[in-house]
């Protein structure tokens, strides 16, 4: 087994995990490319010269580019790995700004604070992906402080 296959199998497996089962799979078809760091583990997942994801280097943790929420946005049912923010809101965090817990309309109950997730709009839109820094209840629930730390929007250039 060569070193790209067992990284594959790797990837597929934190995948799963991270998102579902079936999500490896979705997230990092064959032909996937590889970014190692200086000491080979890996950084980044790329296929077809578009950015999937990023392999978080403190924990291990995949974060997801745009291209890599896409492909999984179509793969999971609603409301999974999903928070649903306001349409006032949904210039803005499409731009990479915060998502405060005042905009959030509703969020997949089996997150919990840290995740990684899709924004999307009342419309199940794309807007961007990020981490989730509260429960889905507090998200919920609270109408001050940030809900979601916006990792890249659609409208970031």
């Amino acid at each position: 087994m060569s070193n790209d296959d067992k990284n594959l199998k790797k990837v597929r497996i934190m995948a799963d995990i991270q998102f579902g089962k079936g999500c490896g799979e979705i997230l990092f078809p064959d032909g996937v490319t590889f970014q190692l760091s200086k000491t080979k583990r890996v950084r980044q997942i790329q296929y077809n010269g578009k950015h999937m994801a990023t392999v978080r280097a403190k924990d291990g943790m995949l974060t997801l580019s745009i291209d890599g929420a896409v492909a999984l946005h179509g793969m999971l049912a609603k409301p999974a790995s999903r928070v649903v923010i306001c349409e006032d809101a949904a210039p803005f965090v499409s731009k990479g700004k915060t998502a405060f817990a005042k905009h959030v309309m509703n969020v997949d109950p089996e997150l919990r604070a840290g995740d990684e997730v899709i924004v999307v709009d009342e419309s199940d839109t794309i807007m961007a992906t990020g981490q989730l820094l509260l429960s889905p209840h507090e998200a919920i629930r609270m109408d001050r402080g940030p809900a979601v730390d916006v990792r890249r929007g659609i409208a970031q250039s």
